[in-house]
């Protein structure tokens, strides 16, 4: 049997984890009674008292990289992975229900992010929630289409 090449968690660069971890945060609890707690001994983000939008995936099961999965609208996970498979991809567990995964540890574009995030904080919100945010500013999207992707869903 191949010996895998994936170095231990433990050998992993801890500053890489601690930045991106402190940008994730930063992003999700920005959004209106968002709350982080430890599920499957990551941080996971939920919207209110409600569900799951994001959650961090620290080389879960030697997964090769450090990212967020989020859930996304029909058609978003397809589209966004097309658009750059290096970028996004389909994360176990998950993936069959739609969610999209995104690798943070090889210098996202940060404000994508922050748009995934808010579009997956919006996807599984109680609208009361969601009302509280700011509405999306009219052309952001257009200028992206990895943003006009998600956003099809």
């Amino acid at each position: 049997m191949p010996r895998s090449t994936r170095r231990p968690r433990a050998d992993r660069k801890p500053a890489t984890r601690a930045r991106v971890l402190a940008r994730l945060r930063a992003i999700c609890l920005a959004l209106p009674e968002a709350q982080e707690r430890l599920s499957h001994g990551e941080p996971t983000w939920f919207a209110g008292k409600g569900k799951v939008f994001a959650m961090l995936d620290d080389h879960h099961h030697g997964a090769e990289h450090i990212s967020v999965w989020l859930p996304a609208g029909l058609g978003a996970q397809e589209a966004l992975v097309d658009s750059d498979p290096k970028r996004y991809f389909r994360p176990p567990y998950v993936g069959g229900s739609g969610w999209v995964g995104v690798t943070l540890d090889t210098r996202p574009d940060w404000s994508s992010v922050a748009w995934l995030v808010e579009q997956a904080y919006r996807h599984v919100a109680h609208p009361r929630l969601v009302a509280r945010l700011a509405p999306p500013r009219p052309g952001r999207e257009s200028t992206d289409r990895r943003r006009r992707a998600a956003d099809a869903g």
